[in-house]
């Protein structure tokens, strides 16, 4: 079963085709590499699925029954699609709790779903989420806070929303070598139990994430298939990896 079809979609700016003809399907609790040269479309994609753009052409549905091409980012977000940019936007004046604590009272968080904020519960809540991301103590300032330990501090306020489809956008970029390793293992962890999309050019960490990779070039799959397979193919070493 599919958590996300794309099926025959295309999206044109000023004449410039960025997705053309894509076909995509992400499978409930899969985690899926997304990859490609600047301007194959990825952003593009993201933009579609999230609902902040209208294809010209195409279908685009979550769990086989929601149309996507009539929702807003507001309507996607509600049926449980998160999307994380490449950018951390933690409130950094606040503490790591304190972030939690706002993405708990968010439009799908625990605190929503309740007739008013139970603090017992969003605190076992919010303990769960930072002991998966591994962040020690609620207590610190989230500006205080290495790039890396940003990202999973956005994570697990994604998280807080109870997503089905996580988009996650080169979440390795600015990270050391530890902390991509690390942020790997989280969204390997985490799939299974959310379906995940995550574009990236750093292909150690693609590697790490050992799962199914898409190649786009100018707006279509290139090619599909473990790492390995997707590497040895000469269109993508052509226009891509460049070995």
């Amino acid at each position: 079963m599919s958590i996300l079809n794309i099926d025959n979609v295309s999206k044109s700016f000023d004449g410039f085709r960025a997705i053309n003809d894509l076909n995509l399907a992400i499978a409930k609790g899969e985690l899926r590499a997304i990859i490609g040269p600047n301007g194959a479309g990825k952003t593009t994609m993201m933009d579609l699925i999230t609902g902040k753009i209208r294809p010209d052409q195409g279908t685009l549905f979550f769990d086989t029954t929601h149309d996507l091409t009539r929702l807003d980012e507001a309507g996607t977000a509600r049926l449980g699609i998160g999307r994380k940019f490449q950018k951390p936007t933690v409130i950094e004046s606040l503490t790591v709790g304190e972030n939690i604590d706002l993405a708990l009272a968010g439009p799908r968080g625990v605190w929503s779903a309740l007739r008013g904020p139970d603090r017992a519960t969003a605190s076992r809540e919010r303990a769960r989420l930072l002991d998966l991301v591994r962040l020690a103590d609620p207590g610190r300032l989230a500006g205080e806070l290495s790039h890396g330990q940003k990202q999973w501090l956005e994570i697990a306020m994604l998280l807080a929303q109870e997503p089905r489809l996580l988009l996650v956008d080169e979440p390795a970029a600015g990270m050391t070598d530890a902390e991509t390793m690390r942020t790997a293992d989280l969204l390997r962890d985490l799939a299974g139990e959310h379906s995940i999309v995550v574009v990236e050019h750093d292909m150690d960490f693609v590697r790490a994430l050992n799962c199914r990779v898409t190649v786009l070039h100018q707006g279509h799959v290139l090619a599909e298939g473990p790492l390995d397979h997707v590497s040895a193919n000469p269109e993508v070493i052509d226009v891509y990896l460049g070995r």
